[in-house]
């Protein structure tokens, strides 16, 4: 069989760096790769915006505008940052006055409703059982409407990461042909202008006017069954919009054609973020930092909240014994002698129940660093170091190849050290375990504060480095052969 796109040995299109084409024989595909001609993996660019306290997008009423308010699409993924506990956090909210409104928000027990009033009157209501709390992972929801339908479980559905909810503990259907108030005050990250903030990331934000679409318009699964996003192709309506918070310098455009920009609050450039539902980056984890420290700015920066106590926060990806890894943190924050931030090197062997009272609990990191402490503490045995300050940015590189582990400072790595001297292990200031998982964490105290880059920072960068994989944003250079902590990343390496 042949033909101009190839064939199992047919004719055969020429490779450019950036488009082959066509079934290749395995000899034409190298000699391709050999020339340099075969296309390269295309680096993921698309980003998403990391939303906190007082941080959101407005788009004033389009209620002069035609638009539909029977039937509409909303999809999103959302990675949450700290889970509610004292308010209600909201994706987005249509708000024309406090009794006629969309809401849809995760409520303070975590679960997630799709809630739409008028006048006063509850018209439309889903509540779901289950929780959504896991911070390490990127949820995809889609809310279809469609009042005109008249079969009433028609009128509203709900898909999370491509599968249709069904269980829930409030269940109100809108009536036939009942209008929301669809096409008003539009509220992205917040519920108006004052309380009810969202705390993580929004990727993909897509409002269909006049259209109720179901979960296959937004996402597909790969071939490791991952629900993934795929680029909406329909059409968006009168007032539909789609963020794709491409535009570091407005967060707010709308990619759709009908230029529905939102008016940027408080958020900046630091707030674009490459942590995505494809390449999803680490973080911090509410669920093990306690009531002794606050999580903020997508789970990256973590603040001792308590002049008594001292408390402790881990990553979302523990780091198994393979590949090589690197991740920076600057310090801030008004303590004297907080944080002190490294890694546990035999997770599996401390007392998880004790790391978040008095004085940390009874258990140690086995390799930190303080601020304002002129050693570098290490269970292999301490090293003399200049003391860490505010706004000292340290480096951190884990070889779990070759069990070595490295700390610099501003672009130095302390003890002479060097991450790629594999087995030599020149300056590594901890020799790991074969076969023991680690763990990274930070130990804060009463104002102390550290913000974690693990490749998307959640502070401006001077310079920009990336790693081997052309993943992350780094303030020095990422050494050969390690990687930032994505899920990328650890799929290739990890």
């Amino acid at each position: 069989m042949s033909s101009d796109n190839g064939g199992i040995i047919g004719v055969v299109n020429d490779p450019t760096s950036t488009v082959a084409s066509g079934v290749w024989q395995q000899e034409e595909q190298y000699e391709a790769k050999v020339n340099g001609t075969w296309p390269q993996r295309a680096l993921f660019t698309t980003n998403s915006a990391r939303f906190e306290t007082n941080t959101y997008l407005n788009k004033a009423s389009t209620s002069s505008t035609s638009g539909n308010t029977k039937t509409f699409t909303i999809s999103f993924w959302i990675k949450r940052g700290s889970l509610a506990t004292g308010d209600n956090q909201f994706p987005i909210s249509f708000y024309q006055d406090s009794s006629s409104r969309i809401s849809i928000a995760f409520l303070t027990d975590n679960t997630f409703i799709a809630y739409a009033a008028v006048s006063g009157v509850d018209k439309m209501n889903f509540t779901t059982n289950r929780v959504f709390r896991d911070a390490s992972a990127w949820y995809h929801i889609v809310l279809a409407v469609d009042t005109t339908q008249g079969t009433e479980a028609d009128r509203f559905k709900m898909y999370i990461n491509g599968v249709q909810e069904t269980s829930f503990s409030t269940a109100t259907y809108p009536s036939q042909n009942q209008d929301l108030t669809i096409n008003t005050n539009i509220y992205v990250g917040t519920y108006d202008t004052s309380n009810n903030f969202l705390s993580g990331y929004l990727a993909e934000f897509v409002y269909i006017d006049g259209t109720a679409l179901d979960q296959t318009s937004f996402g597909v699964s790969n071939s490791d069954g991952v629900w993934t996003p795929i680029p909406y192709t329909g059409t968006f309506g009168t007032n539909g919009f789609n963020l794709q918070f491409e535009n570091a310098a407005a967060l707010g455009e709308d990619s759709s054609g009908n230029d529905n920009d939102f008016t940027v609050n408080s958020l900046t450039s630091v707030d674009q973020s490459t942590d995505y539902p494809v390449v999803n980056y680490a973080t911090l984890n509410p669920l093990s930092n306690g009531s002794k420290t606050t999580l903020s700015e997508g789970n990256l920066v973590s603040t001792g909240n308590t002049a008594t106590d001292s408390g402790m926060s881990t990553v979302t990806l523990p780091i198994a014994f393979s590949g090589k890894w690197y991740w920076e943190m600057k310090i801030t924050g008004s303590h004297v002698d907080y944080p002190k931030a490294g890694i546990f090197k035999d997770w599996e062997t401390v007392n998880q129940g004790t790391m978040n009272g008095a004085s940390g609990g009874a258990f140690q990191l086995n390799a930190y660093i303080q601020k304002g402490l002129s050693t570098l503490v290490s269970s292999d045995g301490n090293i003399s170091i200049t003391a860490p300050a505010n706004d000292n940015i340290i480096m951190y590189a884990l070889d779990a190849v070759n069990g070595k582990f490295y700390i610099g400072n501003n672009g130095t790595w302390y003890n002479s050290g060097d991450p790629t001297s594999g087995a030599t292990g020149t300056g590594s200031v901890l020799n790991l375990t074969s076969g023991n998982i680690n763990m990274i964490a930070t130990h804060e105290y009463n104002g102390s504060k550290s913000n974690w880059n693990f490749g998307s920072p959640p502070y401006a960068i001077s310079s920009g480095n990336t790693d081997g994989n052309g993943y992350g944003n780094f303030e020095y250079a990422v050494p050969s052969g390690y990687y930032s902590l994505n899920t990328k990343n650890l799929a290739e390496f990890g």
